[in-house]
């Protein structure tokens, strides 16, 4: 998906969903559906506009396992259709996250490491909801990457611009103020100088496993292996 560029609304806007934006949003929550039965027993988070609603039809599905599991177990529960594997990291300070690739606008990411609390705050940054709401169609307010607040209404969304709104943001979304000012933070400064790329982005070889390639990623990089040792390992 192209970049979306930080915006300024200023004032609170209601968007009324066509019918084909409605259309995309419950064929996306169908095929994110026949994933996260598969990754049932491991409480799979679907998070983003798929999670509010807000869907366009080029919107990726992504699916967080919110707990450090043994990678065999999710991809036997994957088995026959995982496309891709790698290992992502997105700052020397991030989570590192194992990324299983489903298909072009698909994925499953789990983190190889214990995550912090502030870590996991991010997906409900964004607006996450568990495999029951996604059988009942519910939809959750989140912050999409122009730093809006979506607020899902029967009719589609109530917009309203976070700056400014730190404290209510914080409040709506049942995070702390630390990641909501940490997110306007990265996205500004990202939206002023540019994507300046990820840390870590490392496909896995079939024949090895994700803590085998990260193992040997962290016996390169001491960023990688310092994380690793915080986190209690591997």
């Amino acid at each position: 998906m192209p970049r979306e560029k930080v915006v300024k609304i200023w004032d609170e806007r209601e968007v009324v969903y066509p019918p084909k934006r409605w259309h995309y949003l419950w064929e996306k929550r169908e095929k994110a559906l026949k994933i996260m039965e598969r990754l049932e027993q491991f409480d799979p988070q679907l998070y983003g506009s798929v999670a509010r609603g807000d869907v366009r039809r080029d919107s990726d599905i992504d699916i967080f396992i919110p707990y450090k599991v043994p990678s065999y177990l999710i991809e036997l529960a994957l088995e026959g259709i995982v496309s891709r594997r790698k290992i992502v990291m997105a700052t020397p300070w991030h989570l590192i996250k194992g990324v299983i690739e489903i298909d072009e606008e698909t994925t499953v990411t789990f983190p190889l490491i214990e995550p912090t609390e502030r870590e996991l705050e991010f997906y409900k940054w964004g607006g996450a909801i568990d495999i029951w709401d996604v059988k009942t169609k519910q939809r959750v307010p989140g912050v999409n990457k122009k730093l809006i607040l979506i607020v899902p209404t029967e009719r589609g969304h109530i917009e309203r611009e976070v700056v400014g709104r730190e404290s209510e943001v914080a409040k709506i979304l049942g995070v702390s103020i630390d990641i909501v000012t940490e997110r306007i933070h990265v996205l500004t400064r990202r939206d002023a100088i540019g994507r300046t790329g990820t840390y870590l982005n490392e496909e896995v070889p079939d024949w090895m496993t994700f803590e085998e390639a990260l193992k040997l990623i962290a016996d390169r990089d001491p960023n990688v292996r310092r994380k690793v040792r915080e986190a209690g390992g591997i």
